[in-house]
């Protein structure tokens, strides 16, 4: 089968690359397309003579060119990978396919049918399952993390060209429709080279709305339903003799249009914005779908009475809607199809006016028929459903009606569930101005933590307003205000069910959440007395001390009277994020693992103590130094007990094209989290870590730090090296994504956000974030004892979290390359300086691939997974010319000579390219 589907990827390697071929010659010419095929050569040569010398060569031979020449070869290396990933892509979905093939569904490796057939053979029964899904949750969440280098155009672009290339599938297709197929594709393939790959403007928020929109549109909204389908009948195969309705447990969340943390274009107005938008398009689409469900539900009520339910909501709807009553009154599922149609257009009606909202609150929208939240939607639609079942048709009451309901029951009347994110310093500030305009504290940012702490405690106690309803406060004070009353205005009179989440950034101290807490009392989101709270405070724990605090900070807060009312009102549910970039950033890949991994374990048992189900929210970027990796084996790997079901995750970046771009793909990425969740939440006695590995990973994560933090940290060279041997200063110029690289004016590399930090050293093939530490540290541990490698070895056979962070990190360690960073190490002005750095990264690079060898028992990395080993030797000879040529435009803008403009523009789209060939930004 491997040997198939190896011989299929290379025939549409095969024809892109003649079809890109083709356009080049036809474009910008032979002498072109000659240029590009000797580079290609030279590197593919370069691979078998991996020397610094070598590789200085061809560098020096791209230098020679002009700038006009090395943009044509970054053009065309860039399209190439875009077209040999949508080549690896259709790989995937070809082999997604011979699994749905499969004589037996359940022996598909990470499907939902697979993970309930291991848990009925060893003893759970269908009520536990039942009684695990009533209560599951899983939500990916989307986020505009600035990693997606490729422009909206060019993701449409090569969806079009992946529809055609699934065409080319069918076993069926004749010549000419072949021909067609093949036309379209060359078609694309010429648009792709005359086309910009770079922004020229940097996307608003409002644009990063409406590209998350387009992928759930296009492929989700088709995909769920199906999702669904498959868990139900898998369950029924698994556990015969029961009727299997889910509740919908897989629901879908987006912080675009709600993060605000250190983002000022992201206001109130904003959010409300945001929130229209998604609705807007979620209704649209619903309105086609019941104009297919109008021209599908013929049924007369001449060869079959409705019910009296049905005959009684259309007697209401007269009242409403005399005319389509009447107009239609033999076919009773068209008429309520036409009501239904009919609420949706006037509720998009009401939403073109939303926009002038007075954003204090309401009393509920204005003119009655409006769909305001799921509830009443889904009763109509159960009315038709539940009918038609009780009339005998039975395959229309499980077809396109029940996709519809399970449609509302996941997506609402708002698509997204919108979580809003504020860093803490905001809610300090905010308050100090407040505390000091109402006479309660003259300086409140001032106290200690357990001052604040205590103002908090007491005003949450007392009934006063604090905040008029004329806001004359600061802007900055204004804005964190007028959020929390926008929320209010879109709960009441928009969409209960829009938001429900608040989340801390940096949260460091208990009075974090009771400032958050006090200001959506203000705003009417808590209302004690009345047994109201509509808004989870979520803490977002990313640094390392705060990691290791956590479970201290919320043991205070559940010992407040106040905050466990809270907690109560929403269902005795706490959720905390914990967050992959900061802590990674700060202490290292294995420190922040293993820091993050002891929290939940901790936070958990807290939450068990007091009767509080702790809900863990994974912020984890799409590269392995930002927490990265497959997110079906991270799941796997987390503590035992931490995730019962109930699992948040972030969705970032590039990630979201590469997981929900294809709608195959995206039904086997979220089948996958289906099926992790369930292994992982009734945990084999088998794969719990022995006590003595808790104690070793206690040792080896702060020695990993130590090795970490002496490089990026302690020793001061260290910034001048990351700023000139990377791409750092250039890549913080793309216009990837609306929200700043850095919070702040300040230049340090504490104020510098994660995702620039990865990205550069991807760039530079340096890759240190994700493995830097981890070899020095375990080198040092197997010098120890005889019986240390065993140990970790042991530990990589049956402990499903260090198998997970040792495959990671060797995944990143492979795609890093010595040679090539040697020559951006060139590119820093003091030499010695220069060698210094680098013949440390180097020498712990190879300290990391050889401890990872002696722990896989594998000669060269990535041995045990041929196909990731594969793609990553067919890229290289592509990827290396464009760090060779990024080299040299780098050289030239920093040394000014050329035009400063056009170089840098060469730069920016050099960066592009790698990111493409990589697979990775940050």
């Amino acid at each position: 089968m491997q040997t198939a589907a190896h011989e299929s990827i290379s025939d549409d390697i095969h024809l892109l690359g003649n079809l890109l071929g083709e356009a080049i010659k036809g474009l910008a010419g032979e002498d072109a397309f000659a240029l590009v095929e000797e580079v290609r050569a030279s590197a593919k040569d370069l691979r078998a003579d991996a020397s610094p010398e070598a590789a200085r060569k061809l560098r020096d031979r791209l230098g020679e060119l002009g700038l006009a020449d090395l943009r044509t070869l970054i053009r065309a290396f860039t399209v190439y990978f875009d077209l040999i990933n949508l080549a690896e892509q259709q790989a995937r979905v070809r082999a997604i396919r011979a699994h749905l093939r499969a004589a037996d569904p359940s022996r598909a490796d990470e499907s939902p049918e697979s993970a309930l057939k291991q848990l009925r053979d060893r003893g759970i029964d269908a009520d536990q399952i039942a009684e695990h899904l009533g209560r599951a949750l899983i939500c990916p969440v989307f986020t505009a993390h600035p990693s997606e280098a490729r422009r909206r155009t060019i993701l449409d672009k090569l969806s079009a060209i992946a529809h055609d290339l699934d065409r080319l599938e069918d076993a069926l297709i004749v010549p000419r429709e072949r021909e067609r197929a093949v036309a379209a594709i060359a078609e694309e393939v010429e648009t792709l080279w005359l086309s910009d790959m770079i922004r020229e403007a940097r996307p608003t928020v409002e644009d990063e709305v409406r590209q998350s929109l387009g992928v759930v549109e296009k492929n989700l909204l088709d995909v769920i339903p199906r999702v669904y389908r498959t868990i139900e009948t898998a369950l029924g195969r698994v556990y015969p003799g029961r009727d299997w309705k889910i509740p919908p447990f897989l629901r879908f969340g987006s912080w675009i249009g709600g993060d605000r943390d250190g983002h000022p274009g992201v206001s109130a107005d904003t959010t409300a914005r945001a929130v229209r938008l998604q609705q807007v398009d979620l209704l649209k689409h619903y309105l086609g779908r019941m104009e297919d469900l109008w021209r599908s539900l013929s049924h007369s009520d001449r060869l079959g009475r409705a019910g009296a339910a049905l005959h009684a909501s259309l007697i209401e709807d007269g009242k409403l809607f005399p005319e389509i009553v009447a107009s239609n009154p033999h076919e009773p599922y068209r008429t309520k199809c036409k009501v239904i149609a009919a609420r949706l257009r006037r509720t998009l009606e009401f939403l073109g006016g939303a926009a002038d909202l007075d954003w204090t609150g309401g009393d509920g929208p204005a003119g009655p028929g409006i769909y305001l939240g799921r509830r009443e939607l889904l009763r109509d639609l159960n009315l038709i459903a539940d009918d038609l079942g009780q009339a005998g048709a039975r395959a229309a009451a499980s077809g396109a009606i029940r996709e519809m309901i399970r449609l509302v029951e996941v997506f609402g009347v708002h698509l997204l569930t919108l979580d809003l994110r504020q860093h803490s310093a905001r809610h300090t500030a905010a308050l100090d101005e407040v505390f000091k305009r109402a006479g309660v504290c003259p300086d409140y940012a001032g106290l200690t933590p357990d001052g604040r702490f205590d103002v908090l405690a007491k005003e949450l106690e007392s009934t006063r307003p604090l905040i008029p309803a004329h806001l004359d406060y600061s802007p900055e004070t204004t804005e964190v205000i007028r959020t929390f009353r926008t929320v209010t205005a879109l709960l009441e009179r928009q969409c209960p069910e829009v938001i429900d989440k608040y989340i801390i950034s940096s949260t460091t101290e208990p009075a974090h959440l009771l400032e958050v807490l006090l200001l959506a009392r203000e705003a009417r989101l808590f209302r004690p007395l009345d047994g109201v709270s509509l808004l989870d405070i979520v803490p977002l724990f990313e640094a390392l001390e705060p990691l290791q605090t956590a479970s201290p900070i919320m043991e205070r807060l559940f010992a407040l009277p106040v905050y466990r009312r809270h907690v109560e009102l929403r269902g005795d549910f706490q959720e905390v994020m914990i967050g992959y970039s900061d802590s990674s950033k700060e202490s290292g890949s294995l420190q922040s693992a293993w820091a993050l991994y002891r929290a939940q374990r901790d936070l958990v048992e807290t939450g068990h103590k007091v009767g509080v189900t702790m809900q863990m929210f994974h912020g984890r970027g799409g590269a392995v130094g930002r927490g990265g990796g497959p997110a079906n084996r991270a799941i796997l790997a987390q503590p035992r007990g931490t995730v019962d079901g109930r699992l948040r995750i972030t969705e970032q970046g590039e990630v979201i094209a590469d997981r929900y771009g294809h709608p195959g793909i995206a039904e086997r990425h979220l089948e996958q989290l289906v099926h992790a969740v369930l292994h992982t939440s009734f945990p084999d006695e088998g794969e719990l870590p022995d006590p003595a590995w808790i104690e070793i990973l206690d040792r080896l994560a702060p020695a990993a730090c130590r090795h970490y933090r002496g490089l990026v940290y302690e020793d001061p060279d260290f910034l001048d090296y990351f700023r000139q041997a990377t791409p750092i200063e250039e890549i913080v110029q793309l216009k990837i994504g609306s929200r700043p690289s850095k919070r702040g004016k300040s230049t340090s590399l504490d104020q510098l956000r994660a995702i620039p930090w990865v990205f550069s050293w991807m760039q530079c093939r340096h890759t240190l974030p994700g493995w830097f530490g981890l070899g020095g540290a375990i080198d040092e541990f197997l010098r120890e004892s005889p019986e240390s490698l065993a140990t970790l070895q042991a530990m990589y056979r049956r402990w499903p979290f260090w198998r997970t962070l040792i495959d990671n990190t060797q995944m990143i360690l492979a795609k890093a390359d010595m040679t090539i960073a040697r020559l951006y190490a060139d590119l820093v002005d003091d030499r010695a300086l220069a060698d210094r750095v680098f013949g440390r990264i180097d020498a712990e690079h190879a300290q990391a691939v050889g401890v990872i060898g002696q722990i896989t028992g594998q000669r060269e990395l990535l041995e045990q997974m041929p196909i990731l080993r594969r793609s990553i030797d067919r890229r290289n000879p592509y990827v290396d010319p464009l760090s060779f040529i990024q080299l040299v435009l780098l050289k030239r803008l920093r040394s000014g000579e050329g035009p400063p403009d056009e170089t840098l523009t060469g730069v920016l789209e050099s960066i592009n390219g790698i990111a493409a060939g990589l697979k990775n930004t940050g």
